[in-house]
């Protein structure tokens, strides 16, 4: 999962680049760039880290130009060095930089087009240069700039690509162009402002993006569809793939997006809201004599999930944990071993909010068991006699395939396994976790306007399909293991 945004205005956009990156940083901490454009030139400055260790005073004074992009990296295709980090740039045809959100199923099948076929050299491991050299030879083939051709361009990419992708890109001579993948799996949308009576565009992963630099959400950009924001600030659209089934990824709503983000027309806030709800509705089926004292989160995206829960069995809720904000989230750290290591850093206990008392644990999900297990053993330590342990996310089962680093399905506690058997892993006296119509239920809210998700962390149902041997080859390239070899290599 990583952060994208791109802007086209009047004046240098370098600075409202950053702070969007700032507030999309919870998708990504690996690395961080920007890439702008002056009409002559690309600049693009990128490196490994935040998005404020990466950028100092001197490389944002080199990052001039009206049009820019801006990306904040997770790892999940590729390595994890320097060279991943984006955006990536080709000087052929007319230059164009490009950030890339999710990730591409069949990126071997096109790196090989790509070379035996294009004539394009990639230089890293990561799916998002391949599709930057597949959209830039389909540009070519054009042989014009202009709108039109880059939507002849995005339809060329979304007939050769297969995954979950939200991609912006700046085509110098052009400007800005913005596309999703035909399913709507990973989120992008529209802003506009006006600025001395002048239109000027933003796109952006999340909407909170949007609000800190000023630019009104317009709407979602739709399934398959191509957005061209020229350099004069002329929007153009067109629906350049039939859209396909309408799927978003539900676990943007669970964990990844923040609270206080629109995305596909509905609140994030609130689908965590009901969430909650619905899980408090559960707890009072299955144990309607309950003796539970406290409702605890762990914080942060459980907190609204574990409010409602709150409110709907009728006892109190509670900060139990305490979070060093300078410790990065540990489900989008690398590795097991740096995630394990993390957890006592990153929170702390109040020990009165757990002495002698039935506390009842709130989490987003539970996906590989590791924090939870910890977490679990924190509660009694601080003095809880009973701790139960609550996920507002159904059990995660199977791996995401669309840009969420759940490569294997060996990692993942749930998987083959049953909820009892998790319960006792995790050390827990109680484990309840989401039902998945629930969840489903809960997100697309009161007027249902999703009617079906990319659910496939919980029930192995791929949109898009899959290849034969397509899970051990990612096992291979993305696990845990794998990544430790790379790293000492």
């Amino acid at each position: 999962m990583c952060g994208i945004i791109g802007i086209v205005g009047q004046n240098d956009v370098a600075a409202q680049l950053y702070d969007g990156l700032t507030v999309l940083q919870h998708r990504g901490q690996d690395a961080a760039g920007i890439a702008t454009a002056d009409g002559r030139k690309l600049r693009v400055h990128k490196g490994n880290g935040l998005v404020s260790d990466v950028f100092n005073e001197n490389a944002m004074g080199l990052l001039q130009g009206h049009m820019g992009i801006g990306h904040c990296r997770y790892p999940t295709a590729g390595s994890e060095g320097s060279d991943e980090a984006q955006p990536f740039y080709v000087n052929s045809p007319f230059g164009i930089a490009l950030a890339h959100n999710g990730n591409l199923i069949n990126t071997e099948k096109l790196r090989r087009e790509v070379f035996e076929e294009d004539r394009r050299n990639v230089n890293t491991e990561s799916d998002s240069e391949v599709l930057l050299n597949v959209f830039a030879h389909e540009l070519d083939g054009q042989n014009a700039l202009t709108p039109e051709a880059a939507f002849k361009a995005v339809e060329g990419v979304t007939r050769r690509c297969v995954g979950g992708y939200a991609v912006v890109l700046t085509v110098l001579g052009l400007g800005l162009v913005a596309f999703r993948d035909p399913n709507g799996i990973r989120p992008l949308v529209l802003g506009k402002r006006v600025v001395n009576g002048r239109d000027e565009y933003a796109v952006a992963s999340e909407s909170v993006a949007l609000d800190l630099i000023g630019f009104e959400r317009v709407r979602d950009v739709r399934p398959g569809e191509g957005v061209v924001i020229t350099t004069e600030g002329q929007l153009h659209t067109r629906q350049c793939a039939e859209p396909g089934k309408f799927a978003p990824c539900i676990f943007e709503y669970v964990y990844f997006a923040r609270p206080d983000s629109m995305m596909d027309d509905v609140s994030v806030h609130k689908a965590r809201m009901r969430m909650g709800q619905a899980l408090g509705e559960k707890i009072l089926r299955l144990m309607p004599d309950h003796d539970i004292d406290t409702v605890i989160p762990i914080p942060d995206t459980s907190r609204d999930a574990a409010l409602e829960i709150a409110n709907t069995i009728g006892v109190k809720y509670r900060e139990g944990f305490i979070k060093n904000r300078y410790v990065g989230r540990t489900f989008i750290m690398p590795g097991q071993g740096q995630r394990a290591k993390s957890v006592r850093r990153k929170l702390n206990p109040i020990p009165l909010e757990f002495r002698n008392r039935v506390v009842l644990l709130v989490d987003d999900s539970i996906v590989r068991g590791t924090t939870s297990q910890q977490i679990v053993q924190m509660a009694r330590d601080a003095g809880a006699r009973k701790v139960y342990l609550a996920s507002a996310a159904p059990p995660v089962r199977y791996p995401n395939i669309y840009g969420i680093d759940m490569p294997s399905a060996e990692e993942l506690v749930a998987h083959n396994r049953t909820e009892e058997e998790v319960q006792k892993l995790l050390g827990c006296d109680w484990l309840i976790y989401q039902d998945l119509d629930a969840l489903e239920t809960s997100v697309s809210g009161p007027k249902h306007r999703i009617e079906s998700f990319d659910s496939s962390c919980f029930n192995g149902e791929y949109v898009t399909g899959i290849e034969e041997g397509y899970f051990e080859r990612i096992k291979q390239m993305r696990s845990d293991e794998a990544k430790k070899v790379r790293r000492s290599a």
